[in-house]
């Protein structure tokens, strides 16, 4: 009676020893938690800054990421209206330095230059009108910007605008007054180069109607002793 007691008991103190450990770690599970939870901070985008434009929204996040360490730039993102910082707890204090970095830099967002690509897409115009408008003076550039591109053995030099006079530009729809100026101009120079073609055509027409002329003059049969009579010059 006494050791089916006891067998009993042993039975009871390994089922227990057995309960306690296939229960879960809340110590650890809390510890993992904390160390995936993250901090998030965002800052809003003006339509003035990006002006309507995804390439202009990209152009933002290089230029946020290119001021952040190397190790941070990839938790910068820029999203519709807004940029996106998301980093560990864990990483508080370079949450912190990332976060002044982005304050500081988008302080001044709206007067970030706009890049050539930036342009065509805002204003929705291709390579050939845009250096076509440089050229001639109506799209006006700041300045230039080289940089080094990737897969690049030289560097790249290219025209930069201000984003006001780009803002200026597609609030009065200038582009497409541009384009049907552009339109008028080489319908007038069709028709100018046509006028001067069928001049030639008709100058080498006369010329060569002359020469013929000439030609058959010099050529008729001259009488007999004419070059005395002309020599004694009777007929002068």
């Amino acid at each position: 009676m006494v050791a089916k007691k006891r067998h009993s008991l042993r039975k009871i103190l390994s089922g227990i020893v057995a309960a306690i450990a296939a229960a879960p770690d809340r110590t650890s599970e809390r510890a993992v938690s904390t160390a995936k939870a993250s901090v998030v901070a965002e800052w809003p985008l003006p339509p003035s800054a990006t002006l309507g434009s995804s390439l202009r929204l990209k152009g933002i996040e290089r230029e946020i990421r290119a001021r952040l360490p190397w190790a941070v730039r990839k938790f910068a993102k820029a999203d519709t209206g807004r940029i996106v910082l998301r980093m560990l707890k864990t990483e508080a204090d370079a949450f912190q330095a990332a976060s002044e970095t982005i304050s500081r830099t988008l302080a001044g967002i709206e007067t970030l230059a706009v890049l050539p690509r930036e342009a065509e897409d805002i204003l929705t115009i291709s390579a050939r009108e845009r250096h076509k408008w440089l050229k001639d003076g109506r799209l006006k550039s700041i300045g230039t910007r080289t940089v080094k591109m990737r897969g690049r053995s030289k560097a790249v030099t290219f025209h930069v605008f201000d984003p006001r006079h780009i803002e200026d530009i597609l609030d009065r729809d200038l582009a497409s007054a541009w384009r049907e100026e552009d339109v008028r101009e080489a319908s007038e120079n069709r028709r100018r180069g046509a006028g001067k073609a069928a001049l030639t055509r008709a100058g080498k027409r006369e010329r060569k109607s002359r020469n013929a002329g000439n030609s058959r003059k010099d050529d008729a049969p001259r009488l007999e002793g004419w070059d005395s009579f002309e020599a004694e010059g009777l007929l002068r």
